[in-house]
């Protein structure tokens, strides 16, 4: 198994935001965790990149436990976070911040070359290169954040809430977008709102309710859930 969460608790402060979690992304696959705002999906991931250390449990990567140890190194490992809200630097420009995602890389031919083949998959950024991250549009924004966590040429990418605020259209793209990186070999942890799609771009599902998984089992299988139907796909 590619990436291993064993029994994970987080905490803030006396608040459980996560309770005793299990789960399990093989490589090359794509698990996506869905659930209300709150229901701790975030702090999983939090905790996944080295952002917050769980009060309980552990982290593994290819067999090695991860838990503690500080987001960059977790980083090196080929773990990468594109978080929700995207945050980017937004007075820097589009290129400047795809160098960003490459600070652990020292190979200046292999940068540049990494953001040759962000431009390639995201013509438009190529166009807007120089310009501000922050007068970009909310879509062309979402791709300088996967753009700039490729730079790090991950092996799991970890995406939270990709299509959040964005139009119909884009939010196609990010589908899209997710299927072929899928399909490259990229392994993927899904946080999403919207867990019809979230679901239909998924092999497995993990349905949080306040900080513990309720329900979890292929996607497929839970797109025809009652249950999950009633709560998150508005059946």
């Amino acid at each position: 198994m590619l990436l291993e969460i064993r029994d994970l608790w987080v905490h803030y402060g006396k608040v459980e935001a996560v309770k005793g979690v299990s789960m399990a992304l093989e490589e090359g696959g794509v698990i996506t965790l869905i659930g209300a705002n709150g229901a701790g999906k975030s702090s999983i991931l939090k905790a996944i990149s080295g952002l917050e250390n769980p009060s309980r449990g552990e982290v593994r990567f290819n067999g090695q436990v991860i838990t503690g140890r500080p987001a960059h190194e977790i980083v090196g490992l080929g773990i990468v976070n594109v978080p929700e809200g995207r945050k980017l630097f937004k007075l820097m420009t589009v290129k400047e911040n795809l160098r960003i995602g490459a600070y652990l890389d020292r190979d200046r031919a292999r940068i540049a070359k990494g953001i040759e083949e962000v431009f390639e998959r995201f013509p438009i950024l190529r166009e807007k290169q120089n310009q501000p991250a922050g007068k970009l549009s909310g879509g062309q924004q979402q791709m300088v954040a996967i753009g700039r966590a490729l730079m790090a040429r991950p092996k799991v990418l970890l995406m939270d809430e990709p299509s959040l605020g964005l139009s119909p259209v884009m939010i196609d793209e990010i589908a899209k977008l997710i299927r072929e990186l899928r399909a490259s070999g990229l392994s993927i942890v899904l946080v999403e709102q919207n867990a019809s799609l979230a679901l239909q771009l998924s092999d497995h599902g993990y349905v949080l309710e306040t900080g513990a998984i309720a329900v979890q089992g292929r996607s497929v299988d839970l797109l025809t859930d009652p249950q999950v139907a009633r709560a998150y796909l508005g059946a």
